[in-house]
Parts: C-alpha cells; structure tokens; sequence
C-alpha cells in the first residue's frame, strides 16, 4: 500500500492521521499516522483538515509548524497552538485529513487503499463480491467484502495472494490458500 490510509467518509478526502492526545505543554499532539509517507504530508505549511473519527470532514484546519516521528507515530506542533489548551484537548479523536488529489501518487507495485474500494474481488472462478472497506487489525490489514446479498466476509490482504490487479476492470484476483473461504 501506498500514500495515505483508507478512504475517508468523503470520496475527495484521504484520512491521514488521528490525533491521539495533546503531547507536553508547547502545543504539540501525538498522532496515529495512516500514511507511509509522513515527511510528504507533514511538511511545514501544510493545511490538513480536520475530520471525525470516521474521516468526515467536521471544517477547521491546522496548518503544519513542525513533525517529526517517534516510536509510536509522529508528534505535531500547528501553527494554531502555543501552548496546551481546551481547545487542543477536544482534538482528541479526530482525524487529520488531505485532499485525494495531493496523495503521492502509488509506487511500482503499489496501490493506495483508495483503489481497492469497489473493486470486484474473484477467487477462482467465483466471484465473491465488492470491496467495501480495509479495516487494519494488529495481524495486518483485512479486505471487507461485499456480497450482492448483503453479506459480509474478512480476507486478509497479503500480497502473495494477489494473483491480478485490473484498476480498468475493477477486478482483484486472488489465490488465498485452500479452505480458508470455508473458515
């Protein structure tokens, strides 16, 4: 996966972050990245927009002072904050989000999470429904899939069971090992 996490609540807007809690008394707050280029979003001078949990914009912005990262995340100081105040408390939760267009585009072998949602994903010759979301857990992250019934399943998305990738097709081709659709 590439540039930022999973798609937001709105199709224009790329979740790249949520605030953990303010850091220290300088203004500063510890972010959850969902993003593998931080120093390309993070960079001094960047607006980023503030969302809900969920990655829908709620309005507001912070613009970026200064990042840098730490074992947990990265550590934001805005422009918007001094010092620690309530204001920066109720940031708690929320989500840091840019425009879809201002994502780095996806590396040679690469996709962001963004392209994956609403592709038709065929295992064999079955097709097993829609992506409609990428939830991450602590043993990677898993693909939601959509049956046209309604249901639901989990698949884990390892790159070895990719079998194809058609972004034109909307088509996600993969060989998980035997019995584990049956699971």
């Amino acid at each position: 996966m590439a540039g930022a996490g999973p798609s937001s609540g709105s199709d224009d807007l790329l979740i790249v972050a949520t605030i953990r809690k303010p850091h220290g008394v300088r203004g500063e707050v510890a972010l959850a990245l969902e993003t593998d280029r931080p120093r390309a979003v993070f960079s001094k001078g960047r607006v980023l927009l503030l969302g809900d949990a969920r990655g829908r914009p709620t309005g507001g912005s912070l613009t970026v002072d200064r990042a840098r990262q730490v074992p947990s995340g990265m550590l934001l100081k805005t422009v918007e904050f001094a010092t620690r105040t309530p204001e920066l408390e109720a940031l708690r939760g929320r989500s840091l989000l840019i425009p879809a267009t201002d994502a780095a585009p996806a590396g040679k072998n690469e996709l962001h999470y963004r392209d994956l949602l609403g592709m038709q994903v065929v295992v064999g010759e079955e097709e097993l429904g829609t992506v409609h979301e990428i939830t991450r857990t602590a043993a990677g992250e898993l693909l939601v899939i959509r049956s046209g019934s309604g249901g639901e399943r989990l698949i884990p998305y390892v790159r070895e069971w990719i079998r194809q990738v058609d972004l034109d097709a909307r088509r996600l081709t993969l060989e998980p090992p035997d019995g584990l659709l049956e699971v």
